[in-house]
């Protein structure tokens, strides 16, 4: 069985960082408050919603006809089409396509997909450098971390942290931590490096059947250098990137940024459409394991996200403990339900790593029900014998105690008398992580069911 990862035990290590994890959630929630200041403004937010949720729906239950309809329009256009199973097929074919025009530097622009496949590390092995155009990603990729956020890849730092990163890795000054500086020192370092690139690769949010062409979101506008620059673009699309037309697109442009940042629209919407003039274009349609998905009664519609990360802003424990706390190249909700379907053994911790308030599944803009797709993964955790001994033996303990009331209820006059007369050590030691970050409530002289068999006697 693969090792677990350690959502808790990350999570303690990022919570115990006073500072970055205070400022992590009040900027993460700030984005939430921005969404729902954007959503009061569009009176017919809910029915865009609904209308998001019946395309992509649709979409996905004709998923092969409008695959095979992109594929024949983007060829159509001159752009050349291929097919990844998995992300070692999608890792070799981009390295067959940048090996024939002998490409030693790529510029990329943020791709969830490229770094769920692995992609930029599988280059470097193989003699390509790869430089990420988007600041957040820059950042990570000099401090060799994965993205913490989907939108903003690098809200867990704080502007000392990239002030110190950037003094190692590019010669700033350490102790000019002003964002305008450091953005304009990251500017000159990389610029160079975009001009002189062979190639450039996107990922894409959405890729229209009907015309063949296909949509970049950025609010930097580094995609487009990317694809303005080099001869070279190549774009890695997930098959669940499809919507079936053109109108399509103005329902969800006008949904992403506002659940995302709570911005009317990203500063940049880049249409593709075949190469530009003396360029060339490869499109790779990647699978890695979407089919799967696609044919689970229960998982399917996670297949409808747009990649807003709305679910991540909102959720209370990944405001806490952080993105990188998940271990996987996708956090929050939206990553508690997609890891497991690609390493459940690897991820059999996420589906317990949240507290199922439904925050994720009610500002979700395409309807995706989230915390009840995150509870539908516990079971299949339990049924493949991938639960830790303790929660196993104790799920099993509540579980016989719930199910016989006198049991209950012995247990209840136990608890009650236990918290009242206990030393403090004994609830509150370092093998009750509840103890350690919090005090319990103080017992009430009387439970409810006291209150109700004595005031129903009256009666």
């Amino acid at each position: 069985m693969t090792r677990a990862v350690d959502p808790e035990g990350r999570a303690e290590r990022f919570i115990a960082l006073e500072e970055h994890e205070s400022t992590h959630d009040r900027l993460v929630w700030g984005m939430r408050q921005n969404r729902d200041k954007a959503v009061a403004g569009v009176p017919e937010w809910e029915e865009l919603r609904e209308q998001a949720s019946q395309i992509k729906e649709h979409t996905l239950t004709h998923l092969d006809q409008y695959l095979e309809q992109f594929e024949a329009n983007a060829t159509n256009l001159g752009a050349h089409v291929h097919w990844a199973r998995d992300a070692e097929e999608h890792n070799a074919v981009v390295y067959e396509i940048l090996q024939a025009h002998r490409v030693k530097s790529l510029i990329k622009s943020k791709s969830m997909l490229q770094e769920e496949c692995g992609m930029t590390p599988y280059l470097q092995k193989r003699g390509i450098e790869v430089t990420e155009s988007d600041l957040g990603e820059r950042i990570q990729q000099l401090s060799d971390e994965p993205p913490s956020h989907i939108v903003v890849p690098a809200i867990h730092k704080l502007r000392s942290d990239v002030a110190a990163l950037f003094a190692e890795k590019i010669g700033t000054d350490p102790k000019d931590s002003d964002p305008h500086s450091l953005t304009e020192a990251m500017r000159q370092n990389a610029r160079p490096k975009f001009i002189a690139a062979d190639a450039g690769m996107t990922g894409a949010n959405f890729a229209v059947a009907e015309t063949g062409g296909f949509v970049v979101c950025t609010n930097e506008g580094n995609a487009d250098i990317g694809t303005s620059v080099p001869p070279l673009h190549v774009a890695s699309i997930g098959i669940e990137k499809l919507i079936p037309r053109a109108r399509d697109l103005g329902v969800f442009i006008r949904m992403l940024s506002r659940s995302a940042l709570g911005s009317p629209i990203t500063q940049y919407t880049s249409h593709f459409h075949g190469p530009r003039r003396g360029g060339e274009l490869h499109v790779v349609l990647v699978d890695n394991t979407r089919s799967d998905r696609l044919g689970s009664p229960d998982f399917w519609h996670a297949l409808k996200c747009i990649r807003c990360g709305a679910c991540m802003n909102t959720c209370p424990v990944y405001r806490r403990g952080g993105g990188l706390s998940y271990g996987a190249t996708y956090s929050g909700p939206i990553g508690v339900i997609l890891d497991p379907g690609f390493d459940l053994s690897k991820y059999r911790e996420l589906p317990f790593h949240s507290s199922l308030c439904g925050s994720c599944t009610e500002v979700c803009p395409v309807k995706i029900d989230i915390s009840d797709q995150i509870y539908k993964w516990r079971p299949i955790v339990a049924a493949k014998g991938m639960l830790k001994l303790s929660k196993k033996v104790g799920m099993s303990a509540l579980g016989m105690t719930l199910a016989h009331p006198a049991v209950f209820h012995a247990a209840e006059s136990a608890a009650e008398s236990a918290l009242e007369h206990l030393p403090r050590f004994l609830p509150y030691n370092p093998l009750n992580p509840w103890g350690r970050h919090r005090d319990l409530p103080t017992v009430p002289k009387q439970t409810f069911r006291q209150w109700y068999l004595e005031n129903r006697r009256k009666s």
